[in-house]
């Protein structure tokens, strides 16, 4: 959760210094307000540290600042979304989108919220229509959550077309070329599963995940060589992890 986190406030920080316009009876715009803006901040940043209390502190001081700025609002449902307090995220997150209908960010970490709790049509129209707006620089990464969240509600065909609809807007997604390697393994088909994989590892560090997938296809695919470079990459890197152990246990077979 804490890397997650940390993407999503990178995206509510850009979000604060590029809003989206809204209808004339909506209090939709960025704050004119320094102490809000600096704030805010302030509170994104102690969050990325997990330093929550000094967060909510920076969060308090940019709402007394400026009450009606959208983007403390959707801070406040990420963080409370965080400490586990589910009831106020989704407060604040709803209070967000009074403000500021049109903005995607706050709906597609709305969706995440959502997603999170079960709820996964609702999660899933947040994203959909962060997507459509034509103002949204990145539709690709609300795409990418749906068909994580189509993953959770074990829906692996409209996962798919999610992941294959976000690739197509912006083909260097690291979770949505993962996650289609998966797809691709579990489908059997092999060699595509490959080309995922190879196209994640352009764009992102492996993780233990990716290094096991990778063993198994390789296996999958009779190459000895790569099985060994992916299982030498997993056991120095990730020397802990329930992947490295599940692959030391396959040697044993």
């Amino acid at each position: 959760m804490r890397c997650l986190l940390s993407y999503l406030l990178m995206l509510l920080l850009l979000a604060g210094c590029a809003g989206n316009p809204a209808g004339d009876n909506l209090k939709a715009r960025n704050s004119s307000n320094a102490v809000a803006e600096t704030n805010l901040n302030l509170g994104v940043a102690y969050m990325q540290r997990g330093e929550y209390e000094k967060a909510l502190e920076k969060l308090d001081r940019a709402y007394k600042a400026d009450p009606d700025y959208y983007a403390t609002q959707n801070a406040y449902g990420l963080l409370y979304q965080e400490l586990g307090k589910p009831k106020l995220a989704d407060e604040h997150f709803r209070k967000a989108l009074r403000l500021n209908s049109q903005d995607s960010g706050t709906r597609n970490n709305y969706g995440q919220f959502l997603c999170q709790q079960g709820h996964y049509q609702k999660a899933e129209s947040m994203f959909e229509k962060a997507a459509q707006n034509p103002l949204y620089k990145t539709p690709a990464i609300p795409l990418t959550n749906a068909g994580i969240c189509a993953i959770q509600n074990h829906n692996t065909a409209k996962a798919e077309q999610y992941f294959r609809h976000a690739l197509k807007i912006d083909p260097r997604i690291p979770a949505a070329l993962l996650h289609m390697a998966h797809i691709s393994y579990d489908k059997g088909n092999y060699m595509s599963a490959r080309g995922y994989l190879q196209r994640y590892q352009q764009v992102a560090k492996h993780t233990p995940d990716s290094l096991w997938l990778g063993i198994r296809v390789e296996r999958k695919l009779g190459d000895k060589d790569a099985v060994a470079s992916y299982g030498l990459l997993l056991k120095n890197n990730f020397p802990d992890s329930d992947e490295a152990s599940r692959y030391l246990e396959s040697l044993k077979r």
